[in-house]
């Protein structure tokens, strides 16, 4: 198991656990523990194994998509040297928030055009595998 380190000052992660940006790091943890409740659910599991590619598979890697792009550490790292601290929070509010909308589409009425807006806007890791976020034994 390799030990923990940063190319952060003095080898530590102060520049992404500090008081600049301590705020971001409970709604992060509540997506990722929505993702795991979602893929957990066998009736969605069940839709990310079909071919061809389903609209609440299509759902699911987008959501997929914007957690990963909001726990970018470029963020916390922005915040905490304050270069553009307002484009940093605006990029992760703005990826949960399209994480929460796609999250409600799922309990709801798809929206296949806003889904395809969102596909359109960030299409990083074509190939994304929601079922990463399952429990393992």
């Amino acid at each position: 198991m390799p030990a923990g380190s940063s190319w952060g000052g003095d080898g530590t992660y102060e520049f992404w656990l500090n008081e600049k940006n301590d705020w971001i790091w409970p709604p992060l943890h509540q997506a990722a523990d929505r993702m795991e409740e979602r893929v957990a659910r066998s009736e969605l599991v069940s839709e990310l194994k079909k071919t061809p590619v389903t609209v609440v598979a299509r759902v699911l890697r987008q959501m997929m998509r914007e957690l990963l792009l909001a726990q970018s550490s470029d963020w916390p790292f922005i915040l905490r040297t304050g270069t553009s601290p307002e484009y940093a929070r605006k990029r992760l509010e703005n990826h949960l928030a399209r994480f929460w909308a796609l999250d409600a589409m799922l309990d709801g009425a798809i929206d296949a055009e806003a889904l395809g807006a969102l596909e359109a806007v960030d299409w990083i890791f074509p190939d994304c595998d929601p079922l990463l976020y399952r429990d393992r034994p």
